[in-house]
């Protein structure tokens, strides 16, 4: 009797389960019963098919997230260098470039003295955005840049490899001087460039020297600045070259903006060719103006993505256009009408900076140039959504610049040639 009692339960027990399943069948199939009696004691199903299987699972239940519409909000990559005396230059241009999506590299060079040098180092760590955000980095470790040598490519080099170290999220580097200025905010460059290419590089290149063949390419320098501690000038020696047959020189601006894609290329180096010009150039005039040409231009992949233009309004004084005209108040309307993002050069704290912070840029003086990203704070202290820019006035300018240069290199007008 007690064995009897002892199986009345489980016998009860099953034959209710039995009778369950069958009634279920008949409505939605025991498959989907066993799954349901499996869910209520949180147990994985094993005999049925895998479409039925995956169905217990929460994570095939939830829908994927959309695709964006489009790709994301670009960051810019930058290097302001300056050298002695250009301290307070440096420091206006970076508050009126800076933004909390961009990274920044400063340098002040060797030949600045060392006071002026440890005045922006403690600057930058005592600006309170700044500490927050962790986006401005100074090269402490001071290079010697000669004018129209080699160094100057090694410094924008050496800028190039700490933002690929320090940073993973860049699409775009630039390289200002200290007597550089932007004539649209960030806000506006950043919506001109959300919606281009990513592998552009705005880079001016032409392959007609004329007279640089014999002033510049042929003859060889010496670039002191590669190994004295203190600031000479070149000085040539003899006999010259012939012109390279290996490849074709190009020339153009110093100043550029360029792809990481391509700024990888030339700084990491899976191929040879940016170090075999990185060396010709050591011995060559002026090689801030051809050496990131002259590699762009010889590798067709990369040529390709070469939009001939430095993104800059300057005011050459006459040929051979080898030293910029000082900007004042009088280049306002050209430099306007030129729809460029950056100015260059500027006698520090002119006038006409004043004005470009107040009728372009709306920046109040000694303060950041507002945005999307500014919290409502005064000044922009404190920071808000980093994903929300609001372009202006400045923004249809360059769009309107930029939208001409991609479509001319698109159909070969700008190509390197």
């Amino acid at each position: 009797m007690g064995m009897e009692n002892k199986w009345l339960f489980p016998l009860f027990l099953s034959s209710a389960i039995f009778i369950y399943l069958l009634a279920a069948s008949s409505k939605s199939g025991i498959v989907s019963s066993i799954s349901s009696i499996n869910s209520v004691f949180f147990l994985p199903s094993h005999t049925t098919t895998n479409q039925t299987a995956s169905s217990v699972f929460v994570e095939t239940k939830i829908s994927p997230p959309p695709f964006p519409s489009g790709p994301a909000i670009p960051r810019f990559a930058y290097l302001i260098s300056g050298s002695k005396g250009d301290l307070e230059n440096l420091w206006r241009t970076l508050f009126a470039l800076y933004h909390p999506r961009n990274h920044y590299v400063v340098h002040l060079d060797l030949e600045s003295p060392l006071e002026e040098r440890l005045e922006l180092a403690s600057r930058i760590e005592k600006q309170p955005l700044f500490a927050e955000i962790e986006n401005v980095f100074m090269i402490k470790k001071a290079n010697m840049v000669t004018y129209r040598g080699p160094t100057m490519v090694s410094n924008t080099l050496h800028a190039c490899a700490i933002h690929l170290k320090r940073n993973k999220d860049w699409d775009w580097f630039i390289n200002l001087s200290a007597s550089d200025y932007p004539l649209v905010t960030q806000d506006d460059l950043l919506h001109t460039f959300w919606s281009l290419d990513r592998n552009l590089n705005f880079i001016e290149h032409t392959s007609q020297l004329g007279w640089k063949f014999d002033k510049r390419a042929k003859p060889l320098m010496i670039d002191p600045g590669l190994y004295m501690a203190s600031k000479s000038d070149i000085f040539w020696v003899n006999p010259g070259r012939p012109l390279p047959t290996a490849f074709k020189l190009f020339t153009g601006s110093a100043w550029m903006v360029l792809s990481r894609s391509f700024v990888e290329y030339v700084v990491l180096g899976w191929d040879n060719l940016p170090r075999t010009l990185l060396m010709y150039y050591t011995n060559f005039v002026s090689s801030p103006e051809g050496y990131f040409q002259t590699v762009i231009c010889n590798v067709p992949e990369m040529a390709e993505t070469a939009v001939n233009s430095d993104l800059h309004y300057i005011s050459w004084d006459k040929p051979p256009k080898q030293h910029p005209h000082v900007l004042n108040i009088n280049d306002t309307r050209s430099m306007i009408a030129s729809n460029a993002p950056f100015a260059r050069k500027f006698k520090q704290d002119d006038v006409v900076l004043d004005l470009i912070d107040k009728e372009l840029l709306h920046r109040e003086a000694g303060m950041f140039t507002p945005g999307g990203w500014c919290s409502g704070k005064p000044a922009c202290s404190e920071v808000g959504n980093l994903n929300e820019i609001k372009p202006g006035p400045g923004a249809l300018r360059l769009r309107s610049l930029v939208g001409r240069l991609v479509l001319r290199t698109r159909v070969g007008q700008n190509r390197c040639k």
